[in-house]
């Protein structure tokens, strides 16, 4: 009989728990399946939609712990979906990317709450690093990570953005920066 303290628990050395579910959401097949890549080679559990309408019939029918989705889709877009997510009470926490944030719009309707924003172009490690905040900030991280457990790819190397958005906070990577009030 199976333990259920270890149910669903992979035999990778130093898991305790079962890994943290990341529903991603972009239309480009090839983005899917680098989010894919980075964030499974990490340890999490990763599924995959191509549009705001499909990922919210997904949400409807799995629990996650976070949210990843791009904005500008067709269909439902990224904010469209976390409107949608909000309507219903869901308190997932979600990172919005995209190529144009839709600045005005998040602060128009900062009841969306946006955990982060990533912007295009950005690298694995500063994914991960945000997946790991936005987790951790919500209260969903899971212990099930080994200190050596980090994707690492050439690919990680590619064009990267400069700034990201936690809650309020913005963190510049050549040039660290703080602004508003750090819990």
């Amino acid at each position: 009989m199976e333990d259920p303290r270890t149910a669903g628990v992979g035999a990778t050395a130093g898991r305790t728990t079962a890994p943290n579910r990341l529903l991603v959401v972009d239309d480009e097949f090839a983005l899917r399946q680098w989010f894919t890549d980075v964030l499974a080679g990490s340890g999490y559990q990763v599924e995959t939609s191509e549009d705001g309408e499909t990922a919210w019939e997904t949400l409807q029918a799995r629990d996650y712990d976070l949210l990843i989705t791009d904005n500008n889709m067709p269909r439902v877009s990224g904010l469209e979906l976390i409107k949608m997510l909000r309507s219903k009470d869901m308190a997932l926490p979600v990172i919005l990317i995209s190529g144009a944030m839709p600045t005005q719009e998040l602060k128009r309707y900062r009841y969306l709450q946006v955990a982060a924003t990533l912007l295009k172009p950005f690298t694995a490690e500063q994914l991960l690093q945000t997946v790991r905040t936005v987790l951790s900030q919500s209260g969903r991280t899971r212990d099930h990570l080994e200190p050596d457990a980090i994707w690492k790819s050439p690919a990680s190397v590619h064009s990267l953005p400069s700034v990201m958005n936690f809650n309020g906070l913005e963190a510049k990577f050549h040039n660290l920066r703080y602004r508003g009030n750090p819990q």
